[in-house]
Order: structure tokens, then C-alpha cells, then sequence
């Protein structure tokens, strides 16, 4: 097994991941306080882009808090997943004005165009589909977040257009 240095300590960590130092750097910076735990998982769901059972378990040592307890409160909240997200993230809110304005339409529509469920990622691992309930831009419904930009007023053939250029500009590279 390789080792990494924590730059920020100068020590060597056990891990081999480089990913780890970084979630160490940030477990340091709030002295290991249980009362971190949601920010740490924040932190590491940044780092790793979900938040694997080893992750957690890693976070439940760390701060000494029971696995059980990490786990529960990682899946109360919605923002944190538990599966490795496709190269490209789209996240259709289903709330009360973005479901009247056609938010079912663009998420079916999604879903049929590249064969993944609302929740899922799709088999060769390029598109995740996501819904959330309220994503707090009622103004713009209905509301699509496409890697992590926020795109509003959009109806299903302009999100597929999205994501479809999304998906090409990806293969370019």
C-alpha cells in the first residue's frame, strides 16, 4: 500500500487516498467536534463525490460518534447520496410551482431519452437524474440544476438540449 503526505500536518496518512487527507485537514480545522458532523459530511461528499460506507465509518471514528448515528443523520437529509454520481448530474425539482409549470414532463422525458430513472444513474455511468422537492427558486419554475448550474423557465425539449450538449461536450474532450 502507497501512502500520501498530509501536507497541512506533515504526516504520512495510512490510507493511500490522497482524498482522505483532505477530510483529515478539515476534521483538524474543527478539532474533531461531534457537533461538525453534518458539515464533515459535507466535506467529504465534496471530496469523494458521495459518501461510501467506508467514508462513514471513517467520519463515525474520527469524531467518536456510533456508525449508526452518522448513517442516520446522512440519509435524513436529501443533499447527501450514497452512490457514486454519472459525469454529469442533472436535478429536476418536483415542488408544488415547478410541478405545475411541467417538471413530471421534463423528468419522464429525461428518463426516456436516456434510459435512467429518476434517482438512478444511467448504465454506462454518464447521467445521473435526480428530483428534489423544493430546491427554493420558485421564481424560475420549473427549475433543472445541470452540473451544478442552475438553468429555470425551461420546458422538457430545452433540458434534453441541455443535457444532450452536456453529454457531447464531454465526448469532445
Amino acid at each position: 500500500m502507497t501512502t500520501t503526505r498530509d501536507e497541512a500536518a506533515g504526516e504520512l496518512h495510512p490510507s493511500g487516498d490522497d482524498r482522505f487527507a483532505l477530510v483529515d485537514k478539515h476534521l483538524k480545522r474543527v478539532r474533531y467536534e461531534q457537533d461538525q458532523l453534518i458539515e464533515t459530511l459535507h466535506v467529504a461528499q465534496d471530496v469523494f463525490g458521495y459518501l461510501s460506507d467506508d467514508v462513514l465509518i471513517y467520519v463515525a471514528r474520527a469524531l467518536m460518534l456510533p456508525p449508526s448515528m452518522v448513517y442516520g443523520v446522512a440519509t435524513f437529509y436529501q443533499l447527501f447520496t450514497f452512490e457514486a454520481p454519472g459525469d454529469h448530474a442533472c436535478t429536476v425539482c418536483t415542488g408544488t410551482a415547478c410541478y405545475v409549470k411541467g417538471a413530471d414532463d421534463i423528468v419522464q422525458s429525461v428518463r426516456e431519452a436516456h434510459d435512467v430513472a429518476a434517482g438512478a444513474t444511467s448504465e454506462d455511468g454518464r447521467l445521473t437524474l435526480k428530483t428534489a422537492r423544493c430546491l427554493g427558486s420558485c421564481g424560475l419554475a420549473p427549475v433543472v440544476v445541470l452540473d451544478g448550474t442552475v438553468h429555470g423557465h425551461l420546458d422538457a425539449a430545452e433540458v434534453l438540449a441541455l443535457v444532450q450538449q452536456a453529454l457531447e461536450e464531454e465526448e469532445a474532450d
